[in-house]
């Protein structure tokens, strides 16, 4: 493909709220700092936003209690918070095109995208606001002249942090379930991508929630973060990021033995036996490793390809990876934008330079696009084995890792010996094959014939070092409320 970016980026401005939402209210920081926030396509601030303290942690935990104990939050008919919720939704509907754009500006998601995770924020808030007044206790037959009954009651004062590749998706994963049950939220945004979330507190605010319900800080992990984990009065942490945060999380959460909950990484491996249909499997290998520039933890970046089909498989997605278009986020034709920071591109180009090294061939891409922003091609490498880097490892962009197999047996065991274990795929015309690998493979969740299909609906979370317990559909629920059992004497 050519160097030359497809669409250049152009400057825009930003004029929103940058401050800490904390009880209803627009805050600076205790202390007045504050830190950049950037546009991925250009390298250049967009806006300088509040930098949340330890004080500021204690205030917004303080203001949560507050609403669950004390305030109208708590004493709510389960009802009349869905109808809170509804009323959000409508609002983020009817502002849909704004924060598509702004969450495009700040993360570097194409604006198709963008404004697929705003849908995807809708459908999120409107499926827990049905459950609000749905979550039930059970009534128990015990031994002897007795009744007993179990509440299920909020877990209390929640604080979620969220990443920087899907911000309105994951705020719209953690305050559903939360909400939904009853408990009161303080949420740190990542610090590369604050906006869209900032403005969707707004509408919080708008809709009529009472204060301290949803409190949002800004701030880096090492500070605003920690603050959050080690607070005694936060109840529990519900994070998402890389394995090695949540290594520290459990480790400083220890102290207050709070509950915690985590969707991390993964190294999905995508297989394609040769009885595939070759058009869909070639179209959903790219989508699965390509779609938001390779920054999905679902991305399929071990690409396991039947012998027999490696070579005309990996012509035909090298075709197709040359073909891309690279460019503004915010420019309708664009097909992939700008990686989020400086610190994902040199992480990137550093493992192309090390597959390199350690033998894989390079197929296609492997370099920086232009010399202003953080884009890079479409990568893709060639003959690589199992132990090298790049197949080990999540290199979190647009570079999968092509490894061929003769036998099933021995591709599911390579399959499987991998830290991870948050997604799977493969592509099959032979039933049998498919539902062999969707029981054998280790992965929270396994697509057939198709790649990225996540529903609200659903569990989502992995085995292993891919997470602990599940967000979405039902099963997130359960990590929202408490179980409280309630035993009578009958005379």
């Amino acid at each position: 493909m050519s160097a030359a970016l497809a669409s250049p980026p152009t400057a825009t401005k930003f004029s929103g709220n940058t401050k800490l939402f904390i009880n209803g209210e627009w805050t600076n920081s205790s202390d007045g700092a504050t830190f950049d926030t950037y546009n991925p396509a250009t390298g250049e601030t967009i806006a300088k936003v509040a930098h949340a303290t330890k004080e500021d942690v204690d205030r917004a935990v303080k203001s949560a209690r507050k609403a669950l104990e004390k305030g109208a939050w708590g004493k709510m008919d389960a009802c009349d918070r869905g109808k809170l919720m509804f009323k959000l939704a409508d609002l983020i509907e009817a502002n849909s095109e704004e924060l598509a754009r702004l969450e495009a500006l700040n993360c570097g998601k194409t604006i198709t995208d963008s404004r697929g995770d705003v849908g995807g924020m809708l459908n999120g808030l409107r499926y827990y606001a049905g459950w609000a007044d749905k979550i039930e206790g059970k009534t128990v037959p015990v031994r002897g002249s007795f009744l007993s009954y179990t509440l299920r009651q909020p877990v209390g004062v929640v604080g979620q942090i969220i990443p920087w590749n899907f911000p309105l998706l994951m705020a719209a994963w953690k305050w559903g379930p939360a909400l939904a049950c009853g408990n009161t939220i303080v949420m740190k945004a990542a610090e590369q991508t604050p906006l869209s979330v900032l403005r969707v507190c707004e509408l919080v605010q708008e809709a009529g929630f009472p204060p301290g319900v949803i409190n949002l800080l800004n701030g880096m992990g090492e500070t605003t973060g920690d603050a959050m984990v080690t607070h005694p009065d936060i109840d529990k942490i519900a994070f998402t990021g890389h394995v090695d945060t949540a290594k520290l999380i459990t480790k400083r959460a220890a102290d207050t033995l709070k509950r915690t909950t985590f969707e991390l990484g993964g190294k999905s491996p995508n297989v394609v036996f040769a009885d595939c249909d070759m058009d869909q499997a070639v179209a959903g290998a790219f989508h699965a490793i390509y779609f938001h520039g390779g920054q999905c933890c679902t991305a399929g970046s071990r690409l396991f390809i039947e012998e027999k089909i490696k070579d005309e498989f990996v012509s035909r997605l090298a075709e197709k990876a040359g073909q891309r278009r690279v460019g503004n986020q915010l420019d309708e034709k664009t097909e992939q934008g700008p990686q989020v920071s400086q610190e994902q591109l040199d992480k990137i180009l550093g493992y192309v330079e090390l597959g390199q090294q350690q033998g894989a061939k390079l197929v296609a891409g492997g370099k920086r696009v232009g010399d202003k922003g953080f884009f890079v091609e479409p990568t893709i490498f060639d003959n690589v084995t199992d132990d090298m880097a790049i197949a080990k490892d999540e290199i979190f962009g647009p570079v999968v890792s092509v490894l061929s197999f003769k036998d099933a047996d021995d591709m599911i065991e390579r399959a499987n010996t991998t830290q991870y274990g948050l997604a799977a795929a493969v592509w099959t015309k032979n039933i049998d094959k498919a539902h062999w690998y969707a029981k054998n493979v280790k992965a929270g969740t396994v697509w057939v014939n198709c790649y990225h299909i996540v529903d609200v609906t659903t569990p989502f979370g992995g085995f292993k070092m891919s997470g602990q317990g599940r967000e979405n559909g039902e099963a997130a629920l359960e990590h929202y409320t408490e179980t409280k059992t309630v035993t009578i004497a009958l005379s």
